[in-house]
């Protein structure tokens, strides 16, 4: 198939670099993101929307039927744009200034479905000069896709997947890639001109040793990344929370899983993972990379410009099951159920095609207050110190400055290294 003819893309409006007072306003979305459902195998301790085995390969694949619906909801999203703000690029819509491909494994699509998918997000949504456009992706060699080909596809960052470079950590969190595929993977990319490549790490796994954490931080800075995202590995349960309803953005937990955590739990250490934590903070700003969110560290340029989008509670679009968008007033999400997905936009009765059904939640003043303070102090930067006066940070920041968890530098409250591994507790206490 051919590669699609390039659509000019006009400038998007720049980003905001501050959190901004919270105020309960819809307005377009400056950015996408699109969930592809799909990995080879699934991972015991992963609560994303995933179908695996051979719904991914093989005759009963669902990949193919997935890309058709996922057509159709772009075009209907856009569509809906369009009535409520305009036509993209206009001074009422602004350009998108970042489109992100999560999973799932996207990097399954050949690259010309990802080029032709950018196509009609170009078409549609506008695509502003120097967007940055990310495609998650697997290191092993079956997964990772074609980096070239993506490259050319439109892809400017690569995020992938390594989790550990340990081979037994690896073994123990049914991953199928190996730590030289993590290499093999960063290479790869650079060659292809790749220009931001990012990895994923997991700590506090079960029975983990601080050498084999310290190792694995040893690799990846040697491996010379652009970003790092590091997670503590939390073992949800999104049935018991309700999450897995039929208009659930979670699917069930399947029994092997839930067997796999329940033995995990009680090999995970609290105070191992503070300590791995700490260890990962000094390490990686000596290896001059910048913490400028909880988990979260880049070089200078390559913050993440997609989640950065997110933690300023910027109005950002979404398609595939599962998926949130926000609009500065609600946040709504489809259902994870695939099944539901695929017979909304495409009807096997040849009725028009729907939206697939979800759910929403409406902010008010109260709980979007809440949610800038939150994600403002998720930040390396931290918030304006002035916001300590006023609700609802104004009731836990005398403890939290007594209690060492926020600091003042400047004219910014921040959180310390205490705070940032208490983050929870602070939180907590706005709700």
């Amino acid at each position: 198939m051919p590669w699609p003819v390039e659509i000019p893309r006009p400038v998007a409006t720049p980003w905001p670099v501050e959190t901004p007072r919270p105020v309960v306003r819809a307005a377009p979305p400056v950015a996408l993101y699109v969930h592809v459902p799909f990995c080879v195998s699934l991972c015991p301790y992963c609560d994303f929307v995933v179908y695996s085995g051979s719904a991914t390969r093989g005759p009963r694949a669902r990949i193919d039927s997935f890309l058709v619906a996922l057509r159709v909801e772009l075009g209907l999203r856009a569509d809906a744009l369009d009535a409520r703000w305009g036509p993209p690029g206009t001074s009422g819509r602004p350009a998108l200034g970042s489109v992100y491909f999560g999973g799932g494994t996207p990097s399954l699509l050949p690259a010309w479905e990802i080029a032709a998918l950018l196509a009609l997000v170009r078409d549609r949504f506008g695509l502003c000069d120097q967007a940055e456009v990310t495609l998650e992706a697997n290191p092993g060699p079956d997964e990772r896709g074609d980096p070239a080909a993506l490259a050319a596809a439109g892809m400017t960052r690569l995020s992938l997947g390594a989790q550990s470079l340990d081979p037994g950590e690896l073994h123990r969190l049914g991953r199928r890639h190996r730590p030289a595929d993590v290499a093999d993977a960063v290479g790869a990319a650079r060659a292809a001109g790749i220009g931001s490549v990012s990895l994923d790490l997991l700590y506090d796994l079960p029975g983990q040793g601080a050498s084999t954490w310290s190792a694995t931080l040893d690799g990846v800075i040697a491996l010379g990344p652009d970003h790092l995202s590091v997670y503590g590995l939390t073992l949800d349960d999104p049935d018991a929370e309700g999450l897995t309803g039929p208009l659930g953005d979670h699917l069930p937990t399947r029994p092997g899983a839930r067997r796999w955590r329940d033995r995990a739990r009680p090999e995970q250490d609290e105070d191992r993972a503070a300590d791995a934590y700490a260890s990962a903070v000094d390490r990686l700003a000596a290896a001059g990379f910048d913490g400028y969110e909880l988990s979260n560290w880049a070089r200078t340029g390559h913050e993440s410009r997609h989640n950065l989008a997110y933690w300023s509670r910027q109005p950002y679009a979404a398609a595939g099951p599962g998926a949130h968008a926000f609009d500065g007033a609600s946040r709504t999400w489809s259902s994870a159920r695939l099944d539901g997905y695929l017979s909304a936009l495409v009807p096997a009765d040849g009725s028009p095609a729907r939206l697939p059904s979800g759910g929403s939640e409406s902010l008010d003043d109260r709980s979007a207050a809440v949610e800038a303070v939150v994600l403002g102090l998720r930040l390396g930067r931290g918030v304006p110190a002035s916001w300590a006066e006023e609700e609802p940070l104004a009731i836990v920041a005398p403890w939290a400055l007594d209690a060492g968890l926020l600091e003042r530098v400047a004219d910014r409250l921040r959180f310390t290294l205490r705070g940032r591994l208490l983050a929870n507790e602070l939180f907590a206490r706005l709700v």
